[in-house]
């Protein structure tokens, strides 16, 4: 059980840096993603052992544990390692060892070992190997990544939570010793479903992608992205209906319009995570790649948007876990069109490679709008998008930080953009687009009074 070395052809590097790459790209990304949990579960257990105790004794019988599913069903630690909340817990778990192991003070109280055993305990459920696993409750839900859970209401601090596999594959969750609390919930064979029943709560399948794959919409899991509330969001029948109709819609939509933006959404199980909160909003978490946090959609087109917007930013980090693309030193804060804040380097090269997909989905929607105040507005936020994401491109070229690769990259990113910026434009909707730009700027130096030479 160890990480797979892989290759990138430079081809597909290349394609990666013109916004696309396709099925091909994501797989590929996706292989060196779990190759990169696999070292991190290794990591893991190697920091552990070095602080000793119950630490090391918990993560050595998980690490076990792992490898016996593997040897078993491969893809059971695969499909558990992949899954979103794995890298949250995993390197949210290595950084506190290795804190811990440094000697910081405070860093070895409370370490979350336990969230280690809970992915170990998921893959021998998927695997169907014998096990009884137990952890310490931090409160009163037993859950397992990538499966699900249930609440045991009385239970908290203090109780274990404890999953057995038996010889027949058959696993359930509950905890041990406590008869004042629910009893053991069985674990489905099939955990996903367009609503949770019973006792057991998991990730709702919105429909299934053409690759067979499954959309999901996960609001119950504790780590389902990082600084989301770790209890249950608690969506209502109605929601979880308009979260369904929606995101059909912005499928059918990408499918029809985008296949390249399709295609990569398809190529791995995608997880959708919906935020409490008003407005319109999206985001994407380097350690959580194949899921993207989005407030409710208004309209399936903005839930199409949002999502080509975020497996940018989902393809943008896996590169950066495969290549330095420029040097971490410098405290330059930069002009980046589409935020009110400076940014660093990091997050303008981010945000450019977002908005060259961005402002490709603009320029797909002004082919197939039919409505005229709707194509008016595609062709202005056209001109709005590649202006910035140009603007942008050029200033990570000139920034004196990127490596030879980051240089091609970046490079390609401009001559990819340089092409749509000929694309022919009504004259009123490029003026409006180049306002909206100069508007931003505008707004953006009276809000932070930087001095002109950090502006693009």
């Amino acid at each position: 059980m160890r990480p797979v070395p892989l290759r990138m052809p430079g081809r597909l590097f290349t394609e990666v840096a013109t916004g696309g790459g396709g099925a091909e790209a994501l797989e590929l990304l996706a292989r060196a993603e779990y190759s990169r949990r696999l070292a991190c579960a290794h990591a893991v257990t190697e920091a552990a052992r070095d602080i000793g105790g119950g630490v090391a004794d918990t993560a050595g019988q998980a690490w076990e544990l792992l490898a016996a599913a593997h040897r078993a069903d491969p893809r059971a630690v695969s499909a558990v390692l992949t899954h979103p909340s794995a890298g949250t817990a995993l390197i949210g778990l290595l950084a506190r060892l290795d804190r811990a192991v440094e000697g910081e003070a405070g860093a070895a109280g409370g370490l979350p070992v336990h969230r280690f055993s809970a992915l170990a305990a998921a893959a021998a459920v998927r695997a169907g190997v014998p096990a009884r696993v137990r952890w310490p409750l931090t409160a009163d839900r037993v859950f397992l990544p990538s499966l699900g859970g249930a609440g045991f209401p009385g239970a908290g601090p203090g109780d274990e939570a404890e999953v057995v596999v038996g010889a027949d594959g058959a696993a359930r969750i509950g905890v041990a010793g406590r008869s004042s609390v629910p009893g053991p919930v069985y674990v489905p064979r099939g955990p996903y479903a367009s609503v949770s029943t019973g006792r057991w709560q998991s990730a709702h399948r919105l429909l299934v992608l053409d690759s067979g794959a499954p959309l999901l919409l996960d609001d119950v899991d504790p780590l389902r992205f990082p600084g989301v509330p770790e209890r249950p969001l608690g969506l209502a029948a109605d929601d979880l209906r308009w979260w369904e109709a929606t995101t059909r819609e912005a499928c059918d939509i990408l499918r029809s319009h985008h296949p390249g933006t399709y295609a990569e959404l398809a190529a791995g199980p995608r997880t959708l995570v919906p935020l409490d909160s008003t407005g319109s909003f999206s985001g994407s978490s380097a350690e959580a790649f194949g899921s993207m946090a989005l407030s409710r959609p208004r309209t399936g087109r903005g839930l199409a948007l949002s999502m080509a917007h975020e497996l940018q930013h989902s393809k943008f980090a896996a590169v950066l876990h495969l290549f330095d693309l420029f040097e971490p030193r410098g405290e330059e804060r930069y002009y980046a069109p589409w935020r009110p804040d400076p940014r660093p380097l990091l997050g303008l090269f981010h945000g450019a490679y977002a908005h060259l997909g961005v402002t490709d989905f603009w320029n797909r929607r002004r082919d197939v709008e039919r409505d005229p105040g709707e194509l008016a507005r595609a062709e202005a936020q056209f001109v709005r998008w590649r202006t910035g994401a140009r603007e942008a491109a050029e200033v990570l070229l000139t920034s004196g930080r990127l490596t030879p690769l980051g240089q091609h990259f970046a490079r390609t990113m401009l001559n990819t953009l340089d092409g749509l910026c000929r694309l022919p434009v009504p004259a009123e909707a490029r003026r409006r687009g180049l306002a909206l730009a100069a508007e931003h700027r505008a707004e953006w130096v009276r809000r932070n009074g930087v001095p002109q030479a950090l502006l693009i």
